[in-house]
């Protein structure tokens, strides 16, 4: 009998102390409390840091009072198949109806979550396209979602929809196509966004739920 090969595993995720923050926002610090090195038992390390810093994700409640924080959403958001599609510029509603009809006819449970690769823009236009087929995610490698300048209108519409934002994703090395995606969030009760080791899987290593 043959092994099995390696599983593909593609982590999207920035390392945290060294990660992009977004303008204005506080950058990760870590403190060392305690040093193997200077005597102690063992190595313990303090973390402080924004829910928003890096690869995160952002629930209603960041620009909605009575919006769905990251505790109340659902997991299943967060995990699932996923689309990877690539795009420099900004994103018109034309490009987004494209690539949707793109992950659809890839696999039509990819097109719930729509991960977009390369310097990219989301236009409000391209954000009411993707409200309108409500899909479950969508994550750029943008520490924001739309025009950095001005990313309000964007968040508003997308999170409007309860469309997750993974934000600060890193796709270089990942070919277009469908994936499984895991960007669970830090389970953080009433927060509006929080960290998260987000991966990818190629799909075809997965028969019948397991991992080969």
């Amino acid at each position: 009998m043959h092994a099995p090969d390696q599983l593909k595993i593609y982590d999207i995720s920035q390392e945290v102390f060294s990660c992009s923050v977004f303008p204005g926002d506080p950058s990760p610090e870590k403190k060392i409390l305690m040093s193997i090195k200077d005597g102690a038992v063992c190595n313990l390390s303090d973390l402080k840091m924004c829910n928003h810093n890096g690869t995160h994700v952002d629930a209603p409640f960041h620009f909605y009072e009575d919006g769905k924080t990251i505790d109340q959403m659902h997991l299943d958001r967060f995990i699932g198949y996923a689309y990877v599609a690539e795009h420099t510029g900004d994103i018109s509603a034309d490009d987004a109806r494209r690539i949707m009809k793109a992950a659809k006819e890839c696999n039509p449970a990819s097109a719930e979550r729509i991960l977009i690769k390369g310097k990219a823009v989301v236009t409000k236009e391209a954000a009411e396209a993707f409200a309108k087929e409500q899909i479950k995610l969508f994550g750029n490698e943008s520490q924001t979602v739309g025009p950095e300048d001005s990313p309000v209108e964007v968040h508003l519409i997308m999170l409007g929809a309860e469309i997750v934002l993974l934000e600060g994703i890193r796709l270089a090395e990942v070919p277009e196509g469908d994936y499984i995606l895991n960007a669970a969030p830090l389970n953080l009760g009433g927060a509006d966004g929080a960290p998260c080791r987000a991966t990818l899987m190629d799909p075809r290593n997965v028969v019948r739920g397991t991992l080969y």
